[in-house]
């Protein structure tokens, strides 16, 4: 069992595997609780550094302590799951702030542009999902090595490209608004929102598996991390079109 989330991976759950009581075990409904938890605590600190910004204060701080903080708490959780009821919060808290204040810069070049994004990353999530539940979509061996294959080359461009606009380039298309640019963002978009439904498969083996009661949190974290993911690309996306 793989995800391609890098948070839930082969050795996440199989560690873990049976050494929970009945009474005290992962669940489904569990991590979907938790996911909720998380969600509303990204808002509300989301919601913060949006106001900060239309208040005419500065947020490119907010923005950076957010980035940083949440990578942080990100490598944490990733390393050490036992603390996750802890460490998953606080990420949820310092990346709320980064994705309000990236939203604010957004929203003010292009109104209206963050609803849409939240509202297409709803959509995308509750369609996944059903379909996976209906079987539409398997989770194969070949798929699941095809969405991972796709995501690490999506890591390995981006990582390229930050390191190239140290030198004053970047890579061709990969921000331009043509039919190009906008054709990478889709693609992109296509990949983030399969991820989705690695982490539903892959949270249904941890409940099968009986883990802890903690890897609720664990389990949240990571589908969290995909939907920051996805929601982050709805904008470029969305952006590109405007600008086009």
């Amino acid at each position: 069992m793989r995800s391609s989330n890098p948070s839930l991976n082969d050795k996440t759950f199989s560690r873990f595997r049976g050494i929970a009581s009945s009474g005290n075990a992962m669940t489904i409904g569990g991590s979907v609780n938790k996911t909720f938890i998380l969600l509303v605590v990204l808002m509300g600190s989301a919601f913060y550094s949006w106001n900060e910004y239309f208040s005419g204060h500065m947020v490119q701080h907010l923005l950076w302590i957010g980035v940083l903080g949440g990578l942080v708490m990100a490598l944490i959780t990733a390393f050490v799951p036992r603390i996750s009821p802890f460490t998953a919060p606080a990420y949820a808290l310092l990346e709320g702030l980064a994705i309000g204040a990236l939203s604010a810069i957004y929203e003010s070049q292009f109104s209206g542009i963050t609803l849409q994004a939240a509202l297409l990353t709803i959509s995308t999530l509750l369609a996944m999902l059903l379909l996976y539940k209906t079987g539409v979509i398997k989770v194969t061996r070949n798929f699941r090595i095809g969405v991972i294959s796709a995501t690490m080359g999506i890591f390995f461009v981006y990582l390229i490209d930050i390191i190239l606009r140290f030198f004053g380039m970047n890579i061709p298309f990969l921000h331009e608004t043509g039919m190009m640019g906008i054709l990478i963002s889709l693609v992109i978009v296509g990949v983030a929102a399969l991820n989705l439904v690695l982490d539903f498969d892959f949270i249904e083996a941890g409940a099968r598996q009986q883990v802890p009661k903690y890897m609720e949190w664990y389990a949240g974290f990571g589908l969290l991390v995909t939907l920051v993911w996805l929601y982050i690309e709805m904008l470029r996306l969305l952006s590109k079109i405007r600008r086009n």
